[in-house]
């Protein structure tokens, strides 16, 4: 089957480049050894699990804009194999993405989870909706509790995705993350006093137990 991915992404200035490398041999007849047009369980869990993505469109004049979208975890939702969508809050209110996704539907996403060092690459068509276009698919998308003004609805139909090597990824973690991680450790802190504090109430020790009563 064709990598889709590539397929987009390998372009004749891309190809000549290859070839300068002398890794032309290695992408001449690469094909994938699944689809890269459709989601599956992988992608749905790991889309689901992440607060942030980065999101490339390209202006009219040609320019690149990357723009960091951020959220509560599985904020960007998969609605089928080859559908995500997800509520565009206010902001800064300079709307470059919105309006370069006006004139040129082509996107690219970027989703990372750093503490895994794992990367998702998807390109993607953008259409956008009214609050009021789809009121189904306006409700499923809108994190509950979230205090933000929605405006718009990022619907994005599939072209093709890729996952990239772990490579020079750097493993950060988010307080949540971090919290998760140390829990074990306060809960065994926890008990430790707690032991304590009733031996030395059997001991009929009074004070901090640092040498102070």
């Amino acid at each position: 089957m064709p990598y889709g991915f590539l397929d987009i992404a390998v372009t004749p200035s891309v190809r000549n480049v290859q070839a300068e490398m002398g890794v032309d041999h290695l992408w001449k007849d690469f094909k994938g050894s699944r689809a890269s047009d459709r989601f599956t369980e992988d992608e749905a869990m790991f889309i689901a699990a992440r607060d942030s993505f980065y999101m490339a469109s390209v202006s009219e004049t040609g320019w690149p804009y990357v723009q960091h979208r951020g959220g509560p975890r599985g904020f960007l939702k998969m609605i089928d194999e080859r559908t995500l969508a997800f509520a565009d809050y206010r902001g800064n209110l300079q709307y470059i993405s919105a309006g370069n996704l006006a004139a040129d539907s082509r996107a690219c996403l970027f989703l990372v989870d750093y503490p895994h060092r794992a990367r998702l690459k998807i390109y993607a068509h953008v259409d956008i909706l009214s609050l009021d276009a789809d009121p189904a698919l306006t409700e499923r998308i809108t994190p509950k509790g979230y205090r933000a003004k929605l405006e718009r609805i990022f619907r994005l139909r599939l072209d093709a995705f890729d996952w990239n090597c772990p490579q020079h990824i750097t493993p950060r973690f988010t307080e949540p993350e971090i919290a998760e991680a140390v829990r074990p450790l306060r809960e065994r802190v926890s008990q430790l006093e707690a032991e304590n504090a009733a031996l030395r109430a059997r001991l009929g020790i009074t004070g901090s137990g640092d040498g102070t009563s």
